[in-house]
């Protein structure tokens, strides 16, 4: 039996002080809005406690889809790294970049430079994406929808080349005896999010997906617990997008939460269970029943 550890969407804080040139474009709109309330949403002492609940239930490997940091500025990158070493070291933790983490031009450089290690192929070396990751009976498929966009847009792309590369590495995963599990941030599927927010190659994505299959497909993004389905060719694959691990607020499946899957493979082909686990009434970090999946 294989555990595996979900969690994203942290939005380390607080934030660094800005430099006056820092807050060009969009990151101004970005700093505003975490100003006027977006610190009180995300909570780092209960992203903290949340962390240690996750670690006693002792994963095999963790994976983190996304947004640890909020408006690109050059020093929530070391915050990031900080974060990403208490989870584990990179043959333990898997990480793939969200919206925010791209969030101007020159965001993606700094994602290379300080989170690399844990974004690399089982040889150690950084390639860029998709990345694979065998795992026991898992591989683990990295994909990047992060992308920088214009001020009040969130939206994700993975782009002509890296889904031909997806569709290949899949194919070939499938011919193994492997539970096939795809990191993403973005929603993967077509109505996945609002306008503006969502996946904007989805549609190619949903029809990779039926040529290939997977067996589980992990993202963040939306900050809520949600199980969805795509069509494989051999039948849906579960879609699964979990809460902001630091949400202090919100309705119970908006609230902290992380989900353990666990992964057993059989005779008949692998068979996945998953539970969530994350802020209860009362403000402990408890069990908050099975994944539909």
């Amino acid at each position: 039996m294989f555990r595996l550890a979900h969690l994203s969407d942290p939005h380390l804080g607080p934030l660094p002080q800005p430099r006056l040139r820092e807050l060009a474009g969009k990151r101004i709109t970005g700093y505003m809005n975490w100003r006027r309330g977006r610190d009180r949403v995300h909570d780092m002492a209960l992203l903290e406690r949340l962390v240690l609940d996750m670690k006693a239930q002792a994963p095999d490997h963790i994976a983190c889809t996304g947004d640890l940091i909020n408006i690109g500025l050059h020093g929530e990158f070391a915050v990031a790294k900080k974060f990403l070493e208490r989870l584990g070291p990179p043959d333990k933790v898997s990480f793939v970049p969200g919206n925010h983490d791209a969030y101007v031009r020159t965001s993606m450089r700094d994602v290379e430079r300080y989170l690399a290690p844990w974004m690399t192929t089982d040889s150690g070396r950084y390639e860029g994406f998709p990345y694979v990751r065998m795992i026991g009976p898992v591989a683990l498929v990295g994909v990047s929808s992060a992308v920088p966009t214009g001020p009040f847009v969130a939206s994700g792309t993975l782009g002509v080349e890296q889904r031909g590369k997806i569709e290949t590495v899949l194919g070939f995963l499938a011919q193994q005896p492997l539970a096939r599990v795809v990191l993403i941030h973005h929603p993967p599927y077509r109505g996945g999010s609002a306008a503006g927010r969502g996946l904007t190659d989805a549609t190619a994505f949903e029809e990779l997906l039926g040529k290939t299959g997977a067996e589980l497909i992990l993202h963040g993004h939306n900050h809520v617990t949600s199980v969805n389905r795509v069509i494989g060719p051999k039948g849906p694959i579960p879609v699964v997008g979990v809460p902001s691990c630091s949400a202090v607020r919100g309705t119970l499946t908006h609230r902290a939460g992380y989900h353990i899957f666990d992964i057993d493979l059989t005779e008949s082909g692998p068979v996945i269970t998953g539970r969530t686990r994350g802020l209860v009434p009362g403000g402990e970090i408890g069990d908050l029943g099975p994944l539909p999946i």
